[in-house]
């Protein structure tokens, strides 16, 4: 039987609960793993189960018999917070479903069908996507455009990815940070690596949840990631990614009749002014009556729609150029990106472990690791040391002890540039203390630099699942203390940290294992 793995992309939604209980629930095999990202911004271990959402909804699935795993990805992003999930299980297929579906009971079933039918050629299973809209009246604006998912292409509300095709092509592209484009941006890489993209049969259910009046208008920042594909993907993915254009030269045109109108205006221009007023009165008309006409057309639908009509063409517009800005200042390369700097594990790694030393003179490297990072340097890497420091939290040493032993390590070693240090204790609430991944992103912003450009070097499990959660690339250098189970899960180890300098770099452009 095909194994496969749930990973869901979070943001703590109560619809999760609803979630996991119907996967609980399946009539077939349950998954191998399901691995729940909470992508939260902020979010860190040790708050409450009974209090935190996505705590208790995996707690509950726990209960209910599912192999359930909680990780948390900074807020990064759906991309980012997928990445955060596949990367740490094993299974031969990755089924990527959203908080917000519900899964019928045979859906299980349906899915290894689909699985079980393809083809060695086949690297993704598109689901079918249901989405229930009202009966007694005619839908909105927001519910039409809810149910387009179900004619969409490649959305990854519910599709399963074979695991060999997310690490040949690195997985998601986490510089798209909205749930948008994502999604066809890696169809479209694993179709260009070679593999076929095939629709299933199983069907995830997906209500329409509810939104803010301004829902809409917030949606307009995807015209910058529209500018991104462009730029990856050539002026034809549209065509290739079976999408729609959408209306940007529309709001083009109205932006600019505004823009006429009031400089005219500003200028004393008045019947310029009024002409292009008219004009710009007569295209948001257009828009909002192509969008309050199929609808229910009651008061609230008309206002909200009277409203973001004309505030859309102009957010459109100005996010169009945003991203255009950004590519042109920037030009994106492939994903994923070369690695830039290199993030080391303090104690075990670079130096020899001595539990709490608050002390500099029992400051010991390890065997290569001056040279190693010497050589780095030479290569015009930056470097960076991650630390935890839970002696502090413990009473054991001070801050000052941490920084003075941070201050001989670099002595002996060359200077850092950026050392980050969590003196949080293993029971307090921390968003930095590994395996979080805070020192990781807060070192990444630090130097400048994505966090997919990162290499983190440790010598225990808890350095690559800081590593992994941030986006970053992973090494793991196995000392006494390594248990097996890390060395079995590291995504790729070296012997000893002289032997990191010896690895190929191009084998650090992914992220899969080695």
């Amino acid at each position: 039987m095909t194994g496969f793995s749930v990973v869901i992309p979070s943001v703590g939604r109560p619809s999760l609960a609803v979630l996991l209980g119907t996967l609980a629930a399946q009539d077939g095999p349950a998954p191998d793993q399901v691995v729940v990202v909470d992508d939260r911004p902020g979010r860190a271990t040790g708050r409450d189960g009974a209090q935190d959402p996505c705590e208790r909804a995996c707690a509950d699935a726990r209960a209910a018999g599912l192999d359930v795993r909680l990780v948390r990805s900074g807020g990064r992003g759906p991309a980012a917070a997928r990445n955060a999930g596949w990367r740490r299980v094993r299974s031969e297929w990755v089924a990527f479903v959203d908080d917000d579906v519900e899964l019928p009971a045979d859906w299980s079933t349906r899915l290894l069908a689909d699985l079980d039918a393809t083809t060695t050629a086949v690297g993704a299973v598109q689901g079918r996507i249901h989405v229930p809209l009202p009966t007694d009246r005619r839908p909105t604006d927001w519910e039409r455009g809810t149910a387009g998912l179900a004619d969409a292409q490649w959305i990854t509300a519910d599709m399963a990815y074979r695991r060999t095709a997310l690490e040949q092509v690195a997985g998601f592209d986490e510089r798209f940070p909205r749930a948008f484009r994502e999604d066809a941006d890696l169809a479209l890489r694993v179709v260009a690596a070679g593999w076929r993209i095939v629709r299933g049969e199983h069907l995830a259910v997906h209500p329409v949840r509810p939104a803010a009046d301004l829902a809409s208008l917030k949606q307009q920042r995807g015209n910058a990631d529209d500018v991104l594909m462009t730029a990856l993907h050539g002026r034809d993915w549209y065509e290739r990614a079976n999408s729609t254009v959408g209306r940007i030269g529309t709001h083009v045109a109205t932006t600019s009749a505004a823009a006429v109108a009031l400089a005219a205006l500003l200028a004393g221009r008045r019947r310029t002014a009024a002409l292009a007023a008219l004009g710009w009165a007569g295209l948001t008309a257009e828009f909002a009556w192509r969008r309050i006409a199929p609808g229910p057309r009651d008061l609230p639908e008309v206002r909200r729609m009277l409203l973001t009509s004309a505030a859309i063409p102009p957010a459109a517009v100005y996010h169009r150029l945003r991203g255009e800005l950004a590519v042109r200042t920037a030009p994106p390369a492939p994903w994923p990106p070369p690695v830039r700097a290199v993030l080391f594990d303090r104690d075990g790694t670079l130096v020899h472990d001595v539990p709490y030393n608050g002390d500099p003179d029992l400051v010991k490297p390890v065997d290569g690791a001056r040279e190693l990072l010497d050589a780095l340097r030479a290569r015009g890497l930056r470097l960076g040391m991650v630390t935890n420091q839970s002696g502090v939290a413990r009473g054991l040493l001070t801050r000052a002890d941490v920084d003075a032993v941070n201050a001989r390590v670099a002595d002996l070693l060359g200077p850092f540039d950026t050392v980050q240090v969590s003196v949080d204790g293993p029971d307090a609430v921390s968003r930095t203390r590994k395996p979080e991944p805070g020192m990781v992103l807060d070192a990444a912003r630090a130097l400048g630099v994505l966090p997919a450009e990162c290499l983190v070097v440790g010598d225990i499990g808890a350095d690559v699942e800081a590593a992994l959660s941030a986006g970053a690339r992973a090494v793991l250098v196995p000392t006494e203390v390594t248990r097996a189970e890390e060395v079995e899960a590291a995504p790729l180890v070296v012997g000893a940290l002289a032997d990191l300098d010896a690895v190929h770099w191009d084998r650090l452009t992914g992220v899969g294992p080695s």
